[in-house]
């Protein structure tokens, strides 16, 4: 089987398989071709993708028209989906949600297109969640990034000169990213608070050594998928005027709060962030082109507001702050979806479409959109 690995654009620091995936892919049987330069953002030079038995291949489009199996991390250029050969497979992240038009040039090459996105969060695919490999990766850089730009430090510090109090660290959402930020945190020894509309995390929030905020909002749940139910309009009142407080007087607020396929909703609003101590500090693991869980919050940028809170929108911050690991994750995801359901004696990934992992991320198939939430659209 042969599998094409394309370079990143150019805003991606990430890859999306590391030399040391390659080697066991290469021990599988798979023929392994990799792009000039794709590891190079990421720590990885082409010597050692060489060495661990890849092809280096200069131009792309050859390379495409010909593998069985095209592995990215960011979703393609619609171009080059009509270059792959009919029955050939392609996985990487695909914004099916947002991206129509995409899933349509994938039906229309006849191509078999998987969604990273759509991975279903159950025990046996867990270890091929790259949602939730990267979000634990957001969650510890936020933390690192907020105490760089603080202006104070995070911990207590007794000195002959004075005590230092510890910092306080508000996080807003308890999933992977915000319970790694809530344990980066107390390790860094600030004092941490959390809210999530799920009341079920509480217990997780104090095993981790921090306070869980309660506010009364009413009935809440979450999906079969463990993500949260999307708030009423009232629910998100009562929840921003129970935040504020803690806002206010907190040094530090991450927030995590992703509505999958959907656009963010606003938990910090603009009036809230003016009622915050000058020098504290948001950052919004929400931030999109469409906009964050902070109402001030600007795709890719960090915003000074007149009363001196720093407003910090990054995009990605696990690629652009550790993109090597976020690389190594991504790549053990890629990886482990294909040795999971690799024929040994065909040396080839067995596409079985009644599985429930493959059923759960196999948007187009055959000439046609398979995936049920897609089929309508």
């Amino acid at each position: 089987m042969k599998i094409f690995v394309p370079k990143e654009p150019e805003n991606e620091n990430r890859c999306a398989l590391i030399p040391s995936d390659v080697k066991r892919l290469c021990a599988l049987g798979a023929e392994i071709s990799v792009e000039q330069g794709l590891g190079e953002r990421s720590g990885f030079s082409d010597t050692d993708y060489t060495d661990a038995g890849a092809t280096l291949v200069g131009l792309r489009g050859r390379a495409i028209a010909d593998a069985d199996l095209v592995m990215r991390l960011r979703k393609p250029p619609t171009a080059e989906i009509a270059q792959m050969k009919k029955g050939a497979m392609h996985v990487s992240f695909l914004d099916p949600f947002n991206e129509k038009g995409l899933i349509e040039a994938f039906a229309k090459a006849e191509t078999s297109a998987f969604s990273m996105e759509m991975m279903p969060r159950s025990t046996l695919a867990q270890k091929m969640d790259a949602i939730s490999s990267q979000a634990n990766l957001a969650g510890y850089a936020a933390v690192l990034r907020a105490a760089e730009r603080l202006n104070r430090i995070l911990p207590m510090m007794m000195t002959p000169a004075g005590t230092l109090s510890p910092a306080k660290v508000f996080i807003i959402g308890v999933g992977v990213a915000g319970l790694q930020a809530i344990a980066t945190a107390k390790r860094l020894g600030a004092r941490v608070e959390a809210f999530d509309t799920r009341p079920v995390v509480e217990e997780q929030v104090k095993s981790l050594g921090a306070k869980f905020v309660k506010i009364d909002i009413g009935e809440t749940g979450q999906t079969a998928q463990g993500y949260a139910t999307a708030l009423t309009p009232e629910q998100i009142a009562k929840q921003q005027a129970g935040m504020a407080k803690v806002c206010a007087s907190s040094d530090i607020v991450i927030t995590t709060a992703k509505l999958f396929g959907r656009k963010a909703p606003t938990l910090i609003t603009k009036a809230m962030v003016e009622g915050m101590k000058n020098g504290s500090i948001v950052v919004d693991l929400a931030a999109s082109e469409s906009g964050g869980n902070c109402e001030l919050t600007q795709a890719g940028k960090e915003v000074l507001t007149p009363n001196g809170v720093l407003i910090i929108g990054d995009t990605c911050l696990e690629g652009n702050s550790v993109p090597q690991h976020a690389s190594q994750m991504y790549s053990a995801n890629l990886h482990n979806f294909l040795e999971h359901f690799w024929d040994k004696k065909a040396k080839s990934f067995n596409l079985k479409l009644e599985d429930e992992i493959i059923k759960g991320c196999l948007i187009t198939h055959g000439g046609a959109v398979v995936h049920e939430r897609f089929k309508s659209a």
